[in-house]
């Protein structure tokens, strides 16, 4: 059902596959990138991304070029371009005096605004165009991205008809004032997912009049979500536990946790057990009570498509603050667990 891998003691801040899944960046929330390439069930260092002089904040491996895009809160972004085994990076001009904290196709930055990055074949290098316009941390925004030097003009979108560059589409708020950590569009693109600090997931559906759909659980605040299929999202976070959620009928309902901890069997502990752990741990019991009952034991720090795509995967990766990288297999879970149905 699970495939773990641990890669120290040392966060995971950020992690991207290469398009067939051999190769691996990590970053361990300092400022270099790692390069793992997997031989069999293990992942080995094959390379070092070191250009960065502060804490990596963003990586993504592009499936269709091989290229490495990695930000930092150095305020420099570049793009990783492997070269005779070597990867050689290429600055971006970013022109921001705050922190690059992610990256796509864009960059934000603790300067509140958006770098949208593209690749200038006449110069040779890579080059930004900023979207300036007001942006709030509890706000989400959808703005247009088109740059006409690179690429033909879109038609119109269910989330607007003008799509000059920089135009605001449209804006939400799931009113509950907590700061966005991450959002997601769907497979189509008619829906926008995003989690807020406030425990929230919030959804907006372009199709349907861009209708908005917010739930709120006893649920600690989710740090990533990624749809699964168009009407399926996974979301992580401090709970320590992926959990998948459905959007139907402009309601969000949560459907199961996908980490369901198996209750520990005490009948096959011995006396000696018993009286060994009393001595080293203070209990009688074989779990600490700094262990969790979760696979991961602390923070999911983020959750990605590992095998299929947004519109119907297969497999999810997530990774966390206690230095594992987990593949989870969604369709052994859905078969096993009762009451876990994915739509």
């Amino acid at each position: 059902m699970t495939e773990k891998h641990s890669f120290g003691v040392e966060p995971i801040s950020c992690h991207s596959f290469s398009q067939n899944r051999q190769q691996l960046a990590i970053s361990h929330n300092d400022n270099d990138v790692n390069i793992y390439s997997k031989s069999g069930k293990f992942w080995a260092v094959s390379g070092k991304l070191k250009e960065h002089g502060q804490r990596v904040t963003g990586i993504d491996w592009a499936p269709k070029t091989n290229v490495i895009v990695t930000c930092a809160a150095d305020r420099n972004a570049y793009v990783w371009k492997l070269v005779k085994d070597e990867w050689v990076p290429t600055l971006v001009i970013l022109r921001i005096n705050r922190a690059a904290t992610c990256n796509k196709f864009a960059v934000g930055s603790g300067a509140r605004l958006i770098s949208i990055c593209y690749f200038e074949e006449e110069n040779n290098w890579w080059v930004s165009k900023h979207i300036k316009k007001p942006i709030r941390s509890t706000i989400t925004r959808v703005f247009s991205a088109y740059v006409k030097e690179v690429e033909p003009k879109p038609s119109s979108t269910s989330w607007g008809p003008k799509m000059t560059f920089g135009n605001l589409m449209k804006e939400f708020s799931s009113g509950g004032g907590g700061w966005v950590h991450c959002v997601s569009f769907s497979d189509s693109g008619e829906k926008l997912a995003w989690v807020g600090h406030d425990s929230s997931i919030a959804i907006v559906d372009a199709a349907n009049d861009c209708a908005l759909s917010v739930i709120k659980g006893n649920f600690l605040p989710f740090y990533g979500i990624t749809w699964i299929t168009e009407n399926s999202m996974v979301a992580v976070g401090f709970d320590c536990s992926p959990k998948l959620f459905s959007h139907a009928g402009g309601e969000i309902k949560f459907v199961h946790d996908l980490d369901v901890p198996k209750q520990a069997d005490e009948s096959k502990m011995t006396a000696m057990s018993r009286f060994k752990n009393l001595d080293k741990k203070g209990t009688a019991g074989g779990d600490t009570l700094t262990t969790l009952k979760t696979q991961h034991q602390n923070t999911i720090m983020q959750v990605s498509v590992y095998e299929g795509s947004k519109a119907k995967t297969t497999k999810i990766a997530t990774s966390g603050i206690d230095g594992q990288l987990i593949i989870w297999d969604l369709k052994t879970l859905e078969s096993s667990m009762a009451g876990l149905k994915i739509a």
